[in-house]
């Protein structure tokens, strides 16, 4: 199978042919048609099969095919590494879109605190954040989600292992009900399917 079957936006197909993005892996394959039919999903798999493409190229092609200025996906992530893993993935993929996204993580200083809160306040399309320091931005109260139509959870075992699941669900507490919710994971643990059930509809 090639990208091309996808039939993705000529954007984002443009951005793949520059990257050299031929050919999909196995959890590419099976997650983005579901994804591209708007349907929840939670899929197992490990760091370095491609995930991060897996959810970030169907978001994108939806997102190439809107042009909206307010905040659309938000993909919630364990570690500050993660969340620039995922944005630059996202800049290489949305080189020849008008997408716009932006990593929010703990540990840096107040001027980046400034940043991320304009780009909360402004929308960027794609927030990438780790779940304390968005819940400090939600806290302030100016967070703009009402137009949020994905909510992604990425390496969910490992939040739920850092104690972040209490963060999660008060999270989707700013969202709208009617969303498309994806959850990433390396395993499967009851917990898992636990949190499945609370946020996903099959």
């Amino acid at each position: 199978m090639k990208f091309s079957e996808f039939n993705f936006e000529p954007s984002l197909q443009e951005g793949l042919d520059s990257m050299g993005f031929e050919s999909p892996t196995p959890i590419q394959e099976q997650a983005i048609p579901i994804i591209l039919s708007n349907k929840d999903l939670i899929a197992v798999a490990q760091t370095g099969t491609g995930k991060t493409a897996a959810f970030v190229l169907p978001i994108l092609n939806k997102l190439a095919k809107e042009d909206t200025l307010t905040t659309n996906t938000l993909i919630i992530v364990p570690t500050r590494e993660l969340a620039l893993q995922i944005d630059q993935a996202i800049q290489g993929f949305s080189y020849f879109t008008s997408v716009s996204s932006i990593a929010i993580y703990g540990g840096s200083d107040g001027s980046v605190f400034e940043t991320e809160k304009r780009a909360l306040t402004q929308g960027a399309n794609v927030i990438i954040a780790t779940p304390g320091r968005f819940m400090a931005h939600l806290n302030m109260g100016y967070v703009k989600l009402d137009d949020v139509k994905h909510l992604i959870l990425d390496e969910a075992d490992r939040m739920l292992d850092m104690g972040f699941v209490d963060d999660i669900l008060k999270i989707t507490t700013y969202l709208p009900k009617q969303r498309q919710t994806l959850m990433f994971s390396a395993t499967m643990p009851p917990k898992i399917r636990t949190l499945a059930t609370k946020l996903l509809h099959t």
